[in-house]
């Protein structure tokens, strides 16, 4: 008899667990599931996106120009090459440093600026396929951080 009762009170307490719940845990994997579904779409459409493009540069050539400022490649290499010297000959590095730093943007700065982005031909199923992917998966991705829980 004493079983029963002990019984009893553990339905009980499990259906007052079970009603307080509320199939809450399935519905946080359902979150998570299309959370990552979606990073998978805009991921994939992000990925087709960028296999479509074409980066060329024109930074071998003889002069590197912004807008009528003429350099020649050599001399964007200049300010490098003065701050690896300066590591080495001077007592206080930092000096060398700042040179080399600035020799080093310099340099990424031209390669940079010298760089052309062409898009690929392509047709319009494949083009719909890609920037679709990337809204479905970037607007479920963005529904499921700011969902109101």
């Amino acid at each position: 008899m004493a079983r029963s009762k002990d019984q009893k009170e553990l339905d009980k307490i499990y259906r007052e667990l079970r009603d307080a719940n509320n199939g809450s845990y399935s519905s946080e994997s359902n979150d998570l599931l299309r959370f990552f579904i979606g990073l998978l779409l805009l991921g994939g459409g992000l990925f087709m996106i960028l296999q479509n493009i074409n980066v060329t540069s024109n930074w071998g050539g003889y002069f590197f120009h912004i807008g009528s400022f003429h350099l020649a490649n050599g001399m964007i290499m200049l300010p490098a090459i003065v701050g690896i010297g300066m590591l080495f000959l001077m007592d206080r590095k930092i000096f060398g440093w700042i040179v080399l730093s600035i020799g080093i943007v310099i340099i990424l700065l031209s390669v940079l600026l010298t760089t052309h982005l062409e898009w690929r031909r392509t047709n319009a199923y494949i083009f719909i396929i890609m920037f679709g992917m990337v809204a479905a998966g970037g607007g479920i991705v963005i529904r499921e951080l700011f969902r109101q829980r």
